[in-house]
C-alpha cells in the first residue's frame, strides 16, 4: 500500500491526464471557426451534438471526484501543528500523567498490603481462638471423665 505522499502523486497525475484528455476531446469536436470571405459549410450533425455532450458529462464527472479525492488526501496530511516541539511538549505531558498514576497505584498497592496484613492477622487470632477452643473442650471432657 502506497503512503499519502504517493497517492497524492498518483492522483495530482490523473487529474492531469483527464485535462489532457478533456483538451483533447474539445479540439476534436470544436466547430470550425468562420472567416470572412471563406464559405464552407460545416455544420455538426446532431449525433456528434450527442456525443459531445457525453463527453462533456464524462469529464467534468471525473476532473470533479478527483478534485475532491485529492482535497481528501491533503486534508489528511499531517500538518505544520505536529511540529518536534509540540510532540515533545506533548510527551512531557504523558509522562506526569504516568507518573501521577503510578503514584496513586502505589498509593493503592500499600493499602492493599495493609488490610491483606489485617485480615491476615484477623485469620489468624480466629484460628488460634478455634485451637484453644477446642483444646479447652477436649481438656474439659478428659476431666468430666475422671469424676
Amino acid at each position: 500500500m502506497a503512503d499519502r505522499l504517493t497517492q497524492l502523486q498518483d492522483c495530482i497525475n490523473q487529474q492531469a491526464e483527464h485535462f489532457c484528455n478533456s483538451i483533447g476531446i474539445l479540439q476534436q469536436f470544436a466547430p470550425p471557426s468562420k472567416f470572412p470571405n471563406f464559405d464552407r459549410s460545416g455544420s455538426q450533425t446532431p449525433q456528434q451534438q450527442q456525443s459531445q455532450e457525453d463527453y462533456v458529462q464524462l469529464f467534468t464527472t471525473l476532473i470533479a471526484r478527483c478534485a475532491k479525492d485529492i482535497d481528501t488526501l491533503i486534508d489528511s496530511l499531517p500538518s505544520e501543528e505536529n511540529s518536534t516541539e509540540l510532540q515533545l511538549a506533548s510527551l512531557q505531558k504523558l509522562e506526569q500523567e504516568n507518573q501521577i498514576a503510578a503514584e496513586r497505584l502505589e498509593a493503592v498497592v500499600r493499602k492493599g498490603q495493609d488490610l491483606l496484613e489485617q485480615i491476615q492477622s484477623s485469620l489468624s487470632d480466629i484460628a488460634q481462638a478455634q485451637l484453644d477452643m477446642q483444646h479447652l473442650t477436649k481438656g474439659g471432657a478428659s476431666v468430666a471423665k475422671e469424676y
